[in-house]
């Protein structure tokens, strides 16, 4: 499976990871978490002649949906989440002004992000996989051996969990049960920071990794 191309940008006051994932027509792109700060992806898109058809939330937090306003005007393209995070697109604004942010409240969603059900764009499909834990709607994108694993797994660390909706225990299972089981070299691309593989954390995340829980292999 030929491998896309997807341009990773960071902004903001909490350093988020927003992606630009290249159909490969090389003509459509989905803009996945656009968070705080995040407008001049725009201009990137506009400068390579894209067309935007998606935007794409792995998880609720505002600092990863803060710009689905300006995106939604600027492009149309129809906001995709999972159903359970629905809420916190309500009140993107109170959430902004419990860290001293003026931020926008999100439109409100057109797709519903589904477990089982493939996610569809430019001819390629992504597995949707449902992980909850850090919220109870994040999901986990994959395709072939690309993850845009949002704010589940990290290179070296997880998601918080002492946030409204956290839960530790649903995220070590999500992360074990749902992630774990992929090939080694599945690339993760988080909401943080930088790439990691499935393999590497299996063997070396100290919070859900094999080592950390007594698995030996």
């Amino acid at each position: 499976m030929q491998p896309l191309e997807i341009l990773r940008f960071t902004y903001g006051p909490f350093a988020e990871n927003t992606y630009v994932v290249v159909g490969p027509s090389g003509r459509r792109a989905m803009i996945v978490d656009p968070g705080i700060d995040s407008e001049p992806v725009w201009d990137v898109v506009r400068d390579r002649g894209l067309s935007v058809g998606l935007i794409l939330n792995t998880h609720g937090h505002l600092d990863h949906v803060a710009c689905n306003a300006f995106f939604k005007r600027e492009t149309g393209a129809p906001i995709a989440i999972h159903r359970a995070d629905l809420p916190f697109l309500s009140n993107v604004s109170q959430q902004g002004a419990m860290f001293g942010l003026s931020v926008e409240d999100s439109p409100p969603a057109d797709l519903d992000l589904v477990e089982g059900t493939a996610l569809e764009f430019d001819g390629v499909t992504f597995d949707v996989i449902h992980t909850p834990g850090h919220t109870p709607g994040g999901v986990c994108l994959r395709h072939g051996g690309q993850m845009l694993v949002g704010d589940t797994l990290f290179a070296g660390s997880v998601g918080r969990t002492d946030l409204p909706g956290g839960d530790w225990d649903a995220l070590v299972a999500s992360i074990r049960e749902k992630l774990f089981i992929l090939p080694d070299d599945v690339r993760c691309l988080p909401g943080h920071e930088g790439e990691t593989t499935i393999g590497r954390e299996r063997r070396t995340n100290p919070f859900v990794g094999d080592a950390a829980l007594g698995i030996a292999r």
